[in-house]
């Protein structure tokens, strides 16, 4: 009997060991048995820390508005695995996932000598797989961890982003900006633009950007944005510049993230000849205003406010804290779960000052990474010692007494993982 979406997805966790195993040898090998064919005429790969599911959504949306047939992959998923492959807009069906499945297990071998993959790659390999079946004019992939080693880089893209660079992942990246810049700069290709979102990046960014031969353009040098009364102003240094709407998406690094999906989209159509050419400054404006991405300072409404956002390390974080300082909420109330390789105390030194109380989840429960509540508790104490908290097992548990203590005025934000946002998303409204 054929195996259902959620049977070939607890299948996959078990076919290695390793949850995490960067490399490109294995999952290039069984993509080079179905035939490798191009994902779409031409492919867009994001990069970077922090703004890498905004920065997607931003390029479909202009993508889609401009006329085009898109595909995106992003991880993780919030409520629904079908939520990281969509193609034209639409998330992909259990059956196509499936069939997708069936066809990379065969491409896999059998017995000792089938190629072993983890979970991240087999979604991957299933992407590419629909997304060459899809007639797409651009697919937009979504690193998954690192760069140089993720399964996305077994595709050469036309045009990469790398949108931010921060301390995330330093068991496997490094344990400074310059090491993960160097492990994030691997997707780049000779010749092909690459896209830097920050006006900071590290060295070590730029060398190994430099070094590979990438046609370089980084913010504040090459593209510009001019925050003004009525909305932005993008310029490149070429001349190109268009008169914008605020984007949809809520936080001030919006504005960054958008910047460098337009530059993204100004290379794709400068750098040779587009199958259907890209109105770029109508594009951008349409996208700007119908982009959706959920937890990213998601609001569910109420009042209290409810806001959901992913955030999960210490650039995240001073991003929350920028927020905040622009809404002047009368209290805060934080609810927050991390995984237990996340820097918590970066995070919780970056938001201290604008959380009036803590509500904390554990997530063990949830994942095998997941921060118990007595670690998190003690480093609350540790970090923020005159902080008022309170200790739940669950996100559920914590996003209740948030609702108990909280009052009209209020501000309630659920933030720290993926996990944290996808039990509250679940959750009936108030």
């Amino acid at each position: 009997m054929p195996r259902t979406l959620a049977e070939w997805l607890a299948y996959q966790e078990g076919v290695n060991p390793h949850s995490i195993e960067l490399g490109l040898e294995r999952v290039n090998k069984v993509w080079q048995r179905m035939g490798a064919p191009a994902p779409a005429r031409r492919v867009i790969t994001v990069g970077g820390t922090n703004g890498k599911g905004s920065t997607v959504a931003l390029l479909e949306a202009m993508l889609k508005a401009a006329g085009q047939r898109v595909g995106c992959y992003t991880s993780p998923h919030l409520l629904r695995y079908n939520e990281r492959v969509r193609i034209d807009g639409s998330e992909a069906g259990d059956d196509a996932l499936v069939a997708a499945f069936e066809r990379i297990e065969a491409a896999r071998g059998s017995g000792a000598d089938a190629t072993p993959l983890t979970y991240f790659e087999y979604g991957t390999l299933a992407a590419l797989d629909l997304f060459a079946r899809a007639d797409l004019d651009v697919a937009v992939l979504e690193v998954g961890l690192g760069g140089r080693l993720d399964a996305v880089n077994i595709i050469d893209a036309d045009v990469v982003v790398i949108t931010t660079i921060d301390m995330d992942h330093m068991d496997w990246l490094g344990n400074d900006r310059d090491s993960i810049g160097r492990e994030k700069a691997g997707i780049a290709r000779r010749d092909r633009p690459a896209i830097i979102g920050e006006l900071d990046p590290p060295a070590g960014l730029l060398g190994a950007l430099n070094a590979c031969g990438a046609q370089v353009q980084c913010a504040g040098r090459d593209f510009l944005v001019e925050r003004h009364a009525q909305g932005w102003r993008w310029q490149h240094r070429d001349g190109t510049a268009f008169e914008l709407p605020d984007p949809a998406l809520a936080a001030p690094v919006q504005y960054a993230n958008a910047a460098a999906a337009i530059a993204a989209l100004h290379a794709l159509d400068t750098a040779g000849e587009p199958s259907t050419p890209i109105a770029l400054g109508q594009a951008a404006t349409d996208g700007l205003v119908a982009v959706r991405v959920p937890a990213r300072l998601q609001s569910l409404g109420g009042d209290p406010e409810l806001v959901v956002d992913v955030g999960h390390n210490p650039q995240a974080a001073r991003a929350l804290a920028d927020w905040l300082k622009l809404r002047r909420f009368a209290r805060v109330h934080a609810v927050y779960g991390a995984l237990a390789d996340k820097d918590v105390a970066g995070v919780l030194a970056a938001l201290g000052p604008r959380v009036d109380r803590w509500h904390l989840a554990g997530l063990d429960q949830v994942s095998p990474r997941g921060l118990p509540i007595g670690a998190l508790g003690e480093a609350v104490r540790q970090t923020l010692p005159q902080a008022m908290f309170d200790a739940h097992p669950h996100v559920s548990d914590a996003l209740a007494a948030a609702r108990t203590q909280a009052r009209p005025g209020d501000c309630i934000l659920a933030f720290g993982s993926f996990f944290v946002a996808s039990v509250v998303l679940a959750e009936p409204a108030a």
